[in-house]
């Protein structure tokens, strides 16, 4: 799987995907640093990525626009730390199919993790 973590979550996630077999870059490895959310979702639609982030304007904007991806993954609901962003991410990859990443919004928080289809209704 590919993914672009976004600027909110640190570049060892990113580090730790590799590790684990899968494509990741942290936003600011690719110059979108300071971009706004729109230019990281197209990037992440023109590359095929799943954006992990844990800004909440993400799943705001795909679902005004009606877009059918890139997937997000959102951390929501307080400081995590990089330990616990790990942990919940490996749990989320664990019982998520990969396939409905791409599009879908994953929300995860520290005691759930929800799932959503896109384009959201």
């Amino acid at each position: 799987m590919r993914f672009l973590v976004d600027m909110p979550l640190s570049p060892a996630l990113a580090n730790w995907l590799n590790l684990n077999g899968h494509d990741a870059t942290h936003a600011s490895d690719v110059g979108l640093s300071r971009a706004p959310d729109k230019t990281i979702l197209q990037a992440a639609r023109d590359e095929g990525r799943v954006v992990l982030t844990a800004d909440l304007d993400y799943p705001r904007l795909l679902a005004l626009a009606q877009d059918e991806g890139p997937g997000v993954i959102l951390f929501r609901g307080g400081d995590f730390s990089e330990r616990e962003t790990l942990d919940r991410l490996k749990t989320m990859l664990e019982k998520v199919p990969e396939e409905d990443l791409p599009r879908s919004i994953i929300v995860i928080e520290k005691d759930r993790i929800r799932k959503r289809r896109l384009p959201v209704a």
